[in-house]
């Protein structure tokens, strides 16, 4: 049992017995904690908030509560061990494996408007046993912005891009020498994996791993294409060639003073492929509103709303997975963006790596590609140094 799963058990088991029933009469208040202070976002929350209490009236009342991203999960599971949970909470994918194992989740598939239309694929890290523990409600596939000011020969391949970025930057802005999952959008390219299907076996030590961080190591320190650590280039500024991140940070390029355009993510060694950043909404199962959060959940994803959030959170409704729709609320893109991007990013994509101990092993990861990110660096033996300190974590699950 990984440290963030036995926290939240742990929290469940005391607050199971320091309390009667979790329902709660009369006027209800809820919270739900939520990871972006973006603007645009928490008013479009609050509109959908403010529909839902208007036919509810016995809701009077629903917080969204900003946690920092950076340390997001951490401030969340010390909220439930203490007796504080949330009656919402965002959950992120990494963490997703632990939430669902751990019971701190109530179910939600019933409450889920036409739940049959769900892509299957996008729902399978929030299910167990049949049963839907948290709704998906962000599922985006990572894409390539391309400053078409400073690139004039669209890339199809990763070698290509890192050539026509050499000395203009190509950026992650979600990476930052830390946050070594997001990579993942690039060694997919090579059919590499962090550990095997079944989570036992790692995959940091295989060759197809080798050579894909091979590549993102002479694109850092020979190229000058991907910027080294400790500088930061802002894209969304233009300073950047490119960058690798989703279409909610497109709102970023609204008044943009350079040309862009949106591709799918190159391809690699192993042809066209797509990684998807996840994030699910679920009830926190001791919540004293449980039903009511749930209802909220079911009114807060439908159909309807779904299309709403789909300007920043791309839906999994197959309904509105269509150019057409999401052209709608993204403005900014043309449909042929939103069709190669993101439509065909969700069916054919994997998501971010996730496993059980997530937090565990983050920090334990990016502690072992600490050496890999010097101009010197043994490859190989930074990869194969990662499987030896993670190998005991995976075994464990």
């Amino acid at each position: 049992m990984s440290r963030l799963t036995a926290l939240i058990v742990a929290a469940l088991l005391a607050l199971t017995a320091c309390s009667g029933s979790s329902a709660q009469s009369g006027p209800k208040s809820l919270r739900m904690t939520v990871w972006t202070a973006n603007e645009a976002h928490l008013k479009l929350l609050n509109e959908i908030a403010s529909e839902y209490k208007a036919s509810h009236p016995d809701v009077t009342e629903i917080k969204f509560d900003t946690i920092p991203a950076d340390g997001y999960t951490t401030t969340l599971t010390t909220q439930i061990a203490g007796g504080n949970a949330p009656d919402l909470a965002w959950i992120l994918e990494e963490s997703a494996p632990d939430f669902v194992s751990s019971g701190a989740l109530a179910p939600i598939k019933a409450k889920v408007e036409k739940a049959d239309e769900l892509v299957p694929s996008a729902t399978k890290l929030w299910e167990k046993d049949g049963e839907l523990y948290a709704y998906p409600f962000s599922t985006s596939p990572f894409g390539l912005f391309v400053n078409t000011d400073l690139v004039k020969d669209l890339p199809k391949t990763w070698e290509q891009a890192v050539a026509a970025s050499a000395g203009k930057n190509l950026v992650l802005p979600d990476f930052k020498y830390q946050n070594w999952a997001v990579l993942s959008a690039i060694w997919r390219g090579w059919g590499a994996n962090a550990w095997s299907e079944d989570g036992r076996t790692c995959g940091f030590s295989s060759q197809e791993m080798k050579d894909a961080m091979t590549f993102v190591h002479k694109a850092i320190f020979t190229d000058k294409a991907i910027p080294g650590p400790g500088t930061t280039v802002d894209f969304f500024a233009g300073n950047a060639a490119m960058a690798v991140s989703q279409i909610s940070r497109a709102g970023g390029l609204k008044d943009a003073k350079f040309g862009w355009t949106l591709l799918p993510l190159p391809q690699g060694p192993k042809g066209d492929y797509a990684v998807i950043g996840q994030a699910g909404v679920g009830v926190l199962k001791r919540s004293k509103n449980a039903d009511a959060a749930a209802d909220f959940l079911g009114f807060f994803t439908n159909a309807a709303n779904s299309a709403k959030l789909a300007q920043f959170f791309p839906p999994i409704r197959q309904s509105l997975l269509n150019a057409d729709t999401l052209a709608k609320s993204n403005p900014l893109l043309k449909p042929e963006q939103l069709q190669s991007v993101v439509i065909d990013g969700i069916n054919k994509g994997v998501v971010k790596p996730s496993h059980q101990g997530q937090e565990e092993l983050n920090q334990t990861i990016r502690a072992a590609l600490d050496p890999l990110w010097k101009p010197d660096a043994n490859i190989g033996q930074v990869l194969d140094g990662v499987c030896e300190k993670i190998k005991p974590l995976l075994e464990r699950q």
